[in-house]
């Protein structure tokens, strides 16, 4: 059942954003605050958002949410296709009835189902262009050992990239745990033992001496940080971090002009417990450090959750697809900051190569240590 429950959506508004002097459409141009047309050039400004956009970027309360009462303006319905590869929820261009997934690769038809869901509420704005993303993608693929000539020209040919703007979960929360363990403290004895030919050795062993700990610690989590997609590796998502947040903007369409909007496909309930599970990790580090000592053990641990609230935002991802021998490798760079994840296929024939070269190196100088041992000399 969609996180929207019975509640009516509001109808996705379709935006164009013709040109004032070709009627050419505009895009978004990254890094910047305007609409460029790339046929004439001519720029037109994003006026700033008002105090009732800024009044759409304020959390929403938990529980509401997983109860599935989201107030309807804050819901939308919009017509999406579901890639039946890699399970990418996206949105066509209505002229468009056919075009490859731009996770995959997948070739994909136009769905015309609607899908009812909760708005964007903000979105952190392109920085880089497709060119400096294609740059550090160029980077990284030319850093990669062993990999087959055909990734190299991938990067060469400058095939293009596409512009994502991927859906994310934000929750926070107020904790205080209380938690019960053991604190280690190391110290050292020194032995005398005795050798197998009657010699005496002195040593120091390490103990540890436990004394019983019970405490509380308390601390607020703000903007955690879900991935809301499964047609990406969550790995390598989450290793693009840290997302400057301070970059929000209040969810507007004319920074989608151009690029693509993924709609979620992880549902709020799994988000927020996948962020539960990340702040018991915080939480256990705080817990030990509240315990001190040298080593700590935790017998039980018990959190109060309050204050709960959550957004849905999209952050910018620059993504490339590409086929290798029939299967699909993803690279995404950060579009805020540059830094780049992907998969990569390995080329057997250089790995066998490099194994065979390093067995001739190493007979080779194991020939001449063997001259050398017989008097043979260089």
């Amino acid at each position: 059942m969609s996180d929207a429950g019975t509640a009516r959506a509001a109808p996705a508004e379709e935006h164009r954003y013709p040109c004032e002097q070709c009627g050419a459409d505009l895009r978004y141009a990254p890094g910047q605050t305007k609409l460029v047309c790339d046929y004439c050039g001519h720029a037109q400004s994003i006026a700033p958002a008002g105090r009732e956009k800024l009044a759409a970027m304020a959390e929403i309360d938990l529980a509401r949410g997983l109860a599935q009462r989201i107030p309807p303006e804050l819901l939308e319905e919009t017509r999406a296709t579901q890639c039946p590869n890699c399970g990418a929820k996206f949105d066509f261009d209505p002229s468009v009835h056919a075009a490859e997934c731009p996770f995959c690769a997948t070739p994909v038809v136009a769905d015309t189902g609607l899908d009812r869901h909760i708005k964007p509420q903000a979105l952190v704005p392109f920085r880089l262009t497709e060119e400096a993303a294609r740059e550090a993608l160029t980077r990284w693929l030319g850093s990669l050992w062993f990999a087959p000539n055909g990734l190299r020209d991938y990067a060469r040919k400058g095939r293009r990239m596409q512009g994502i703007y991927t859906p994310f979960w934000t929750f926070d929360a107020d904790t205080v745990s209380r938690y019960t363990g053991l604190r280690g403290d190391h110290y050292y004895e020194t032995r005398t033992r005795r050798g197998p030919r009657g010699e005496t050795r002195t040593e120091r062993v390490q103990k540890t001496r436990w004394t019983p700990a019970a405490g509380r610690v308390a601390r607020h989590f703000d903007d955690v940080v879900v991935l809301a997609s499964t047609a990406l590796p969550r790995d390598h998502v989450d290793s693009l971090e840290p997302w400057d947040l301070s970059a929000l903007e209040p969810y507007r369409p004319d920074y989608l002009a151009g690029f693509r909007a993924e709609g979620y496909t992880v549902q709020l309930a799994d988000g927020h417990a996948i962020a539960r599970e990340r702040m018991t990790r915080i939480i256990e580090h705080d817990v030990r450090r509240a315990i001190g000592g040298d080593v700590q053990k935790i017998t039980s641990l018990a959190t109060e959750w309050s204050g709960e609230t959550f957004k849905h935002i999209l952050l910018p991802i620059w993504l490339a697809a590409y086929k290798f021998r029939g299967r699909s490798y993803r690279f995404v760079v950060n579009g805020q900051t540059g830094e780049v994840k992907g998969e990569r296929p390995y080329s057997w024939i250089k790995i066998a190569f490099a194994v065979l070269l390093g067995a001739i190196l190493a007979a080779g100088a194991a020939y001449l240590i063997h001259l050398q041992e017989q008097g043979g000399g260089f």
